[in-house]
């Protein structure tokens, strides 16, 4: 009798296993400060004067990268290569950013990462700054005043997200008001006068609108979308206004770091970092979620650099630039990632990564291909956060707000402009000025300030290194597979 049920129970097991449910997909939340310096967080820079306790805990208990970059030195395009897997400037964008009326910047026939997941029965949300662009009904901008009466014809949830709440662009431009899915949620009736708040340009406002209450808010409407999807997996996207200009820290953070106004606002963009690992915890559901936080690009130097310095604080660390330039300062970025047995705690990985890669890595973790044409400059990370080989990405494209380029093999780094290509000196027409060589060639592991352009003595490193970034920008993508188009012509040397 024995040895008949063990025989049952034997050829019981292949059926047992087969019916066991795979492991539950793991919920995925991306935060994205804005204008956040590498050297903003002490887990990046040990000599940092800002408090950042929960960045530095997250850096702990999960991976932090070393070597990460935004796709652009600004908000707009880095945003766009997240949603998109592609660089902004395979787009209408050669330069720049959008404003809070512009139109959409991505095309409709694009997958972006939330309608990728949302296929794979994800529930996808979007709490923040879009800055991608809408489609805004009645008056045009720049200098019209849209019809706020109306729907809004194309917003976050035309590409794949189900929920949005948050605002069109960054905190420093109009409109002034959130707005939830395609409507706002009151009717701007105040008109923010020039001079009246700090760095806000004038423009149209919502009387229930704060500025120094956004994070507070949400960060409440975070708990919401948590809460409501906790039994099934989700994709939140929180793209924080923080610690951007205006430098509108809570009444809770006022005066807390004893370091001026930004150091009070990146604390309290920490905050709300611990806030959502709280949230995470209290509703159970810590141990299967994915946290990535980064930064858009690199530190504002318009935002208290001097008072910052005061303090022998230096938000770009070691490295030469700040926003919107092509040095490193404009785009390496703090990229730290939590999830709970999968990422071994207190990792660090030195692989130049970038931000594009997200799909990709989504995509990998859901055992998904991605479809052709889709994310042409997007790789898995996936291969890094489980410390396995197979991780693809050879080289990586920087552009700067003048648009200028650069590309990044090993590391050698070559810059396609005499300057910083954006608002650090020289700028480039001062570089030209001075006769400096239109390339720039920098070894970033002797090098990792950019101190010394030593084009001259590689001229066949120089060669190797146009040669691929000329084939990246005519094949439409970087990653392997059948060559596609630009949106546009594209200007590799920017000498205007």
């Amino acid at each position: 009798m024995i040895q008949r049920m063990l025989m049952l129970l034997l050829l019981a097991l292949p059926l047992l296993t087969a019916a066991q449910p795979r492991p539950a997909a793991p919920n995925i939340i991306f935060i994205l400060a804005d204008d956040m310096g590498i050297g903003d967080a002490q887990c990046y820079n040990p000599e940092g004067k800002i408090a950042t306790p929960h960045i530095d805990r997250m850096a702990a208990e999960g991976m932090r990268f070393t070597d990460a970059h935004s796709a652009s030195a600004v908000c707009t395009p880095s945003r766009y290569a997240i949603m998109t897997g592609r660089y902004a400037w395979r787009s209408k964008l050669q330069k720049g950013v959008l404003g809070g009326y512009s139109p959409p910047l991505i095309d409709a026939s694009l997958l972006t990462t939330p309608a990728l997941l949302k296929r794979a029965g994800y529930s996808t949300g979007i709490i923040g700054k879009w800055h991608l662009g809408m489609q805004w009904q009645g008056g045009a901008a720049p200098g019209g005043r849209p019809d706020f009466t109306q729907p809004i014809m194309q917003t976050p949830t035309s590409y794949g997200f189900d929920y949005f709440y948050g605002i069109s662009a960054s905190l420093d431009m109009p409109p002034y008001v959130y707005i939830e899915n395609n409507r706002t949620v009151e009717l701007p009736t105040d008109s923010v006068p020039p001079k009246k708040y700090p760095n806000v340009r004038a423009g149209a406002k919502g009387p229930g609108f704060v500025f120094n209450e956004t994070l507070v808010t949400l960060a409440g409407k975070t708990r919401e979308f948590i809460h409501a999807r906790k039994t099934t997996p989700f994709f939140l996207y929180l793209p924080l206004p923080s610690p951007h200009t205006p430098l509108a820290a809570g009444k809770a953070f006022q005066g807390k770091s004893g370091m001026g106004h930004y150091a009070d606002y990146m604390m309290e963009t920490d905050w709300l970092l611990g806030q959502v690992m709280e949230m995470l915890e209290q509703e159970g559901i810590a141990g299967n979620t994915l946290v990535i936080f980064t930064s858009d690009n690199g530190y504002a130097p318009y935002a208290e650099y001097e008072q910052l310095r005061s303090f022998s604080h230096e938000p770009s660390y070691i490295y030469r630039g700040a926003k919107a330039d092509i040095y490193e300062g404009g785009h390496r970025v703090p990229f730290l990632v939590k999830w709970p047995g999968k990422v071994k705690p207190n990792t660090v990985s030195n692989a130049t990564i970038c931000q594009v890669d997200l799909m990709a890595t989504c995509a990998a973790i859901l055992e998904r291909p991605v479809p052709a044409g889709a994310a042409p400059d997007s790789y898995s990370l996936l291969p890094l956060l489980l410390q396995k080989d197979g991780y693809q990405r050879r080289a990586t494209v920087h552009h700067s707000i003048d648009g200028n380029f650069a590309l990044r093999e090993g590391n050698w780094k070559l810059a396609l402009c005499p300057g910083s290509g954006g608002w650090s000196a020289p700028r480039n027409k001062a570089a030209r000025e001075e006769h400096l060589p239109e390339i720039q060639l920098f070894d970033l592991q002797a090098d990792p300030g950019e101190k010394n352009n030593v084009q001259a003595a590689h001229p066949e490193v120089v060669k190797k290194l146009l040669a691929g970034l000329e084939a990246l920008v005519a094949n439409g993508r970087s990653t392997p597979g059948p060559a596609l188009k630009n949106d546009v012509a594209v200007d590799l040397y920017k000498k205007e």
